[in-house]
């Protein structure tokens, strides 16, 4: 009878090893403390969204990659936290990274400085395991982060030409004479410059973010996740001259349309149209794979 008695608490010993571990709200604590230290750089950045056209989705990463790391909770819950030393010098190289972009008065270090301590804390309180789990939101933080002058400069004088040059060649079909002169079309009654904010540079980088957090809600296959991601840039591109088309249609028909409000709104209009393609190629990549599977 005692030794049944003594077999007992080791049974329930091993239970009670085997129990999820409670949720870390300490990584929560730290969160917040991180914020705390890097509050003028992010009052920056979001000053930032508010003021450059083309990073009107910042205000929406954050919140979804917020949202997305909640959903991980139980995960989280259920994985007993593994604290990795090593965390700790990746959060002391950001806050050195910030101290020296701070008296270099350069952004974008700045900026990334808060995201490289953000790894280090998840890696030192949690360890490989919850680096793991939280990858994708961290990595989607990354598009809240303008891209810097030198390498903006270089995407978006190719994607002009490449605007200019599809547009010129649909005019051209539409029976509207047109000539170009690198980024400038000539119409009969109006010229158009296709300028930086023409280039197809803000809706590359919303929707890019967008089919990443697309294909993480409607697709587990990685694969199909990747060709999504990578079908934006043709997407945006062929998107982008539709508008340039438009633009010029409207210039030689309604020339009041094709400024202003109405600019704006096409604008829209041609990145809901990029959207919902990208919405139907992925429904394609699906059925094809199950025709092929057969």
């Amino acid at each position: 009878m005692r030794a049944e008695t003594n077999a007992e608490p080791k049974a329930i010993l091993t239970v009670e090893e085997k129990a999820p571990s409670a949720f870390p709200w300490h990584l929560m604590w730290f969160g917040g403390l991180l914020l705390v230290c890097y509050a003028p750089v992010l009052y920056a950045l979001v000053k930032n969204w508010n003021s450059d056209a083309d990073m009107g989705h910042g205000f929406f990463v954050p919140i979804i990659a917020a949202y997305i790391a909640w959903q991980k909770r139980a995960e989280i819950a259920a994985t007993p936290a593994q604290p990795n030393w090593w965390g700790l010098p990746v959060v002391l190289y950001g806050a050195l990274q910030l101290c020296i972009a701070t008296l270099g008065a350069e952004l974008f270090t700045a900026r990334t400085a808060f995201l490289i301590s953000l790894v280090g804390m998840v890696l030192l309180l949690g360890g490989t395991k919850y680096l793991k789990i939280f990858a994708f939101p961290l990595f989607l933080l990354l598009f809240m982060i303008p891209i810097p002058a030198i390498i903006y400069n270089r995407i978006t004088f190719p994607l002009q030409m490449i605007a200019s040059e599809l547009a010129e060649k649909a005019l051209s079909l539409l029976q509207i004479p047109v000539l170009r002169e690198g980024n400038v079309l000539e119409l009969p009654d109006q010229t158009l410059n296709v300028v930086e904010a023409c280039s197809g540079i803000r809706s590359l980088l919303s929707l890019s973010f967008l089919s990443l957090v697309f294909g993480y809600f409607f697709e587990k296959r990685i694969w199909i996740r990747v060709v999504l991601f990578l079908s934006t840039i043709p997407i945006a591109i062929v998107a982008n001259a539709a508008r340039v088309t438009l633009t010029g249609i409207l210039a030689e028909t309604k020339p009041e349309l094709a400024e202003g409000f109405f600019h704006a709104m096409s604008g829209w209009i041609i990145f809901m149209v990029a959207l919902a393609i990208l919405a139907l190629w992925h429904q394609v990549l699906v059925k094809g794979t199950r025709l092929a599977s057969r």
